[in-house]
């Protein structure tokens, strides 16, 4: 449905995105993730036809759409990461004036006004000024605003950032029940891999410009498959200990937490007893210790050298 072929873009000396190719299939979840200055803005700005590629191709149903974007323009809805409402307008204000910039009129409009303040939860909220609003009703109604146009394609950049557990369980459900019931297409990008956990199809995975893994949750984790991940939890830890981990030779990757280390190591090394020793060393009230499953954030860590939050 929508193609990314060999799309570079150089931003005077820096090369924001590097030979990336992806593909988008109708009515699949898919997740762009990557740390800060990995690349995910200008692809999704690429995609969303705001800046131009510097090399490559952009095309939408096989067809080419650099240098005539309209069919995808109108395809396509985009939530961006920072808020993009009038505050002084009220919920329905706002909707009415968006819908009319996709060129919705009379009855259409007020019937697809309706229909989002619906399906976003704010009905009873229309007629307040979004100044009043929390973070996370604002967050409901920027993507009520990227769906009035009914489009094939909704782009979400980080739609959740900052906002309380309700309203981002509630947006989850409705990208999956917009998925499920209309067969809308998404592109979700988040810093949150429980998100892309519950709701991708499939994920690609950029860093410094790089697309560095690509595929459906189960094969990004099998990309662990001959490592052990070993979490430690304690309630303090020591600089001297940490230091340790990161220096011992059988340990590709530490990712310290308050109160948890995760360890990335090769299956046939068992480093139990030597960090538990570790661990009476460096006076460390060990809680627990154990192997647990990959998870993509261990698999981002493995490929990265980061947490995805950094």
């Amino acid at each position: 449905m929508l193609e990314l072929v060999d799309i570079s873009k150089h931003f005077k000396k820096i090369e924001a995105v590097k030979a990336l190719n992806m593909f988008i299939e109708q009515g699949e979840i898919v997740g762009l993730l990557g740390p800060n200055g990995a690349g995910k803005s200008t692809a999704i700005s690429i995609l969303s036809t705001l800046i131009e590629p510097t090399q490559g191709d952009v095309r939408f149903l096989k067809k080419s759409v650099i240098k005539k974007p309209s069919p995808l323009r109108k395809a396509i809805g985009v939530v961006p990461q920072e808020i993009a409402l009038y505050p002084q307008l009220s919920a329905e204000e706002n909707l009415l004036f968006f819908g009319r910039i996709y060129r919705l009129k009379g009855s259409t409009l007020k019937q697809r006004v309706n229909e989002i303040l619906e399906q976003i939860g704010l009905t009873e909220k229309r007629k307040a000024l979004v100044e009043s609003f929390s973070g996370g009703m604002k967050r409901r109604l920027n993507i009520g605003v990227a769906m009035l146009h009914s489009p094939q394609i909704l782009i979400m950049d980080e739609p959740t950032v900052g906002i309380d557990p309700q309203s981002r369980s509630y947006i989850l459900e409705t990208v999956k029940r917009l998925n499920k019931e209309n067969q809308m297409t998404v592109v979700y990008t988040s810093h949150y891999m429980e998100e892309v956990d519950y709701l991708c199809d499939r994920i690609y995975i950029m860093d410094q410009g790089n697309l560095i893994a690509s595929g459906t949750k189960e094969e990004i984790k099998q990309i662990l498959s001959s490592e052990n991940t070993i979490s430690i939890q304690a309630d303090h830890w020591s600089e001297a200990f940490i230091a340790r981990l990161k220096d011992h030779e059988s340990v590709t990757n530490v990712h310290v937490e308050e109160k948890e280390i995760t360890l990335i190591t090769p299956k046939e090394v068992n480093l139990f007893s030597e960090i538990i020793s570790m661990t009476d060393k460096y006076d460390i009230s060990l809680r627990s210790l154990h192997v647990k499953s990959p998870t993509l954030e261990d698999v981002f860590l493995h490929l990265t050298g980061r947490a995805l939050r950094d």
